[in-house]
């Protein structure tokens, strides 16, 4: 077997600039003047963790604040628009995973992010895409330290049953690229509009839509 291993809710669909607006209004409820541009967003996303980026900003800003209380409020407000409005896949990534699915690969979605968000943006792609399109879901109750550890990545190989040279993950950001290949496995970067500009040189390539053959191609190699 070999297996396709999306790294991220934001490898399926682009919810970068929602969250980004979740956390500014997580702010005001909060009652913060806080708000992050699109630009200071960008540079924040070169590492990984929501919590731990509104810890590291009141820290910069010499405040005190319920770091975990916001992050649940943003996660919140993220998940309320999800349901609301929807999400649309990326381009390719249902052509990939129907692709993969033909071949005999196996699918899987492999994040440190919250199992509501992911349930969220699952329930908000359907039914382009959803839970039974993947083998394998793993979200941040799955391991105890989060990307760029490459735990989760190990878990989903030991789930598996599959060998580090016999899958594939597709990475939006740079931390997830990192662990990826801490695990032994190859990986595809596939930035979003706010990552767009961050060094993926670590990646065994780099693409703008997905495209079946890249992944299979990858593999094969």
């Amino acid at each position: 077997m070999t297996s396709i291993l999306f790294g991220s809710i934001s490898s399926l669909a682009d919810t970068s600039e929602l969250q980004r607006w979740a956390f500014n209004k997580a702010f005001a409820d909060h009652g913060l003047d806080w708000s992050w541009d699109r630009e200071d967003y960008r540079e924040m996303l070169r590492g990984n963790g929501g919590a731990d980026r509104v810890r590291q900003y009141a820290e910069q800003r010499g405040e005190q604040v319920d770091a975990d209380a916001i992050h649940a409020a943003k996660s919140e407000a993220f998940r309320d628009s999800l349901r609301k409005d929807g999400a649309e896949a990326r381009p390719g990534v249902v052509e990939t995973v129907s692709a993969a699915k033909s071949l005999g690969m196996r699918v899987g979605l492999v994040t440190t992010t919250s199992p509501e968000n992911v349930e969220a943006l699952l329930t908000a792609l359907s039914p382009a895409l959803g839970r039974d399109d993947f083998d394998l879901v793993l979200d941040t109750t799955a391991v105890e330290t989060t990307k760029p550890d490459p735990a989760v990545y190990a878990k989903a190989l030991a789930e598996l049953g599959e060998e580090p040279g016999a899958c594939v993950a597709i990475e939006d950001n740079v931390g997830g690229v990192q662990a990826a290949k801490a695990a032994g496995v190859a990986c595809i970067a596939f930035p979003n509009a706010n990552t767009a500009d961050h060094d993926f040189s670590a990646a065994d390539s780099r693409v703008d839509r997905l495209d079946p053959a890249d992944v299979t191609g990858l593999l094969e190699a």
